[in-house]
């Protein structure tokens, strides 16, 4: 059963992303931003609910911005999943908008790009984050850097943590957890670490029984006085604890 469980929960994903790329073609130029993030969120939510993906929201999602969320990093699936429970623009890595059919649909969710190994680009990514805050908006960023195995968290990089130092912006920790609908427990299936291709981590988790998304939003914090690296270790270790609670 696992097989055709699998094969038919693709085929749904495949014609979900074609609509998607059909949205952001034909329809987002259009709309204004409100309706697009809209569009965004109901989007991603028929994603999870194609790959068998329930969502569970705790806590209070932001009602607006400017807010950065931080959140930790377990999957493929985490940015539908922050998107389906409440819009934000994501920092991610420059490598993704060359990705086909993907890069396209990041890119018209408002996500920000960077290049993880220049520094240089780090510096330009706070200017660019500090005055997107600015603006009002709700950020979003993983600042482990890159998936965790979801169960011992890696440590925050602070780098883009500066930028709401320089906004003087709310953060507002974010947990993320999969687990078996059934029995509550964690589900490993929707991680992709090491060695692990994405092809096999996707399979994976549409081959899973149904699997609940739980997204554990905790209290917006400002950085008072605190520098970056402080702030950081002390979200690392509040996005621990929201993601073991929720």
């Amino acid at each position: 059963m696992k097989p055709l469980r699998a094969s038919w929960r693709l085929l749904r994903l495949l014609g979900h992303i074609a609509k998607g790329l059909w949205i952001v073609a034909l329809r987002f130029p259009a709309l204004p931003p409100d309706q697009q993030h809209a569009h965004v969120q109901a989007w991603s939510l028929q994603l999870l609910a194609h790959a068998g993906i329930s969502l569970r929201i705790v806590g209070q999602p932001p009602v607006a911005g400017p807010v950065l969320l931080v959140a930790n990093h377990l999957s493929w699936l985490d940015i539908p999943v922050l998107h389906a429970a409440r819009h934000c623009r994501f920092i991610s890595k420059s490598d993704v908008r060359g990705w086909p059919l993907i890069g396209t649909l990041a890119t018209a969710a408002g996500t920000l790009y960077i290049e993880r190994t220049s520094r240089r680009d780090a510096l330009r990514m706070v200017r660019e984050m500090q005055a997107s805050l600015a603006r009002g908006e709700v950020l979003a960023v993983f600042p482990e850097g890159t998936t965790g195995d979801g169960r011992a968290m890696l440590p925050f990089h602070a780098n883009l943590i500066q930028a709401a130092v320089a906004a003087q912006a709310p953060v507002q920790p974010v947990g993320l957890r999969f687990a078996d609908q059934a029995s509550r427990a964690t589900s490993f299936a929707p991680s992709y670490i090491g060695d692990e291709t994405l092809v096999g981590s996707i399979w994976r988790t549409l081959s899973a029984p149904p699997i609940e998304a739980v997204v554990h939003y905790g209290t917006p914090e400002t950085a008072q006085g605190r520098d970056r690296r402080a702030w950081a270790q002390h979200l690392q270790a509040t996005v621990d604890g929201l993601r073991q609670s929720g």
